[in-house]
């Protein structure tokens, strides 16, 4: 009958059908995911004060969001994600222009402290010291040293939170400077605050602290508070008793699994 004559064009038919469904669900949750990420974006920016027109930003998401059909197409929905893909690469180039001019701003505060620092150290050598200064020095010297959080390789890390990828440049993440870049603007993103973000460099070093942002992110919906518990992360550091090995690796598990 013809119908068996066209069984495998109708095989084909069926085929494509499923693909499409799956094509159009996978590409609204990726919308969802990043209008998530620009709502989150531009809330930070705006509770922040950073600069930049964040009023247009957000009149421009509004808009995009606006423009989604009840029951969309696959080209719908594809149309407003490269647009709102755009939006979000605008918004965290915004974001990471404003971390460039604050760290050559504190890169300059920092110059300017080594050079009294180093003043007073050379009028200090001068100086006959009483035997109280000697004695708390020696004090200072014997304190313990409390061990650096252990940093792992970037590779390892990306496996195990791919997440913070998307906030690098281009959407790619190929080097610590990268990375840590890619974290100050997650950092804003999950709510966390500059002064907790700070207090974790210090602690547990930079590279340290952008790795613990991207578990973070990658947890996300699963921690109420990101601010909080990155500040109890640095308690724990502080006092040696907390490791990144055992979150990298329940996240590079839970990847390669998923």
């Amino acid at each position: 009958s013809p119908l068996l004559m066209r069984t495998d064009e109708l095989a084909m038919m069926a085929q494509q059908v499923v693909a499409d469904r799956f094509a159009l669900r996978r590409a609204k949750e990726n919308l969802t995911i990043c209008r998530r990420d620009v709502r989150k974006l531009i809330s930070a920016a705006i509770e922040e004060g950073a600069s930049g027109n964040w009023g247009n930003i957000e009149a421009t998401y509004i808009g995009l969001v606006g423009r989604i059909p009840r029951a969309p197409t696959l080209s719908d929905v594809n149309s407003i994600l490269d647009e709102m893909e755009l939006l979000l690469q605008e918004a965290v180039n915004i974001l990471e222009m404003q971390q460039k001019d604050e760290n050559n701003s504190t890169n300059g505060d920092q110059s300017e402290r080594h050079i009294q620092n180093s003043n007073t150290e050379s009028i200090s050598e001068l100086e006959p010291s009483s035997e109280n200064e000697q004695g708390a020095k020696a004090v200072d010297d014997d304190r313990p040293k409390r061990e650096p959080v252990r940093n792992f390789p970037l590779g390892m890390v990306m496996r195990a939170c791919p997440e913070i990828a998307i906030y690098g440049p281009g959407g790619t993440i190929g080097s610590w400077r990268e990375m840590m870049g890619a974290a100050v603007v997650v950092r804003s993103m999950l709510g966390v605050s500059p002064s907790a973000y700070q207090e974790a460099c210090e602690v547990m070093g930079p590279e340290s602290a952008a790795t613990a942002i991207a578990c973070i992110l990658e947890r996300a919906g699963h921690i109420n508070s990101p601010g909080g518990y990155l500040r109890d992360l640095t308690r724990k550091a502080a006092r040696g008793e907390f490791s990144l090995g055992p979150m990298i690796n329940a996240l590079r598990l839970k990847a390669e699994s998923g």
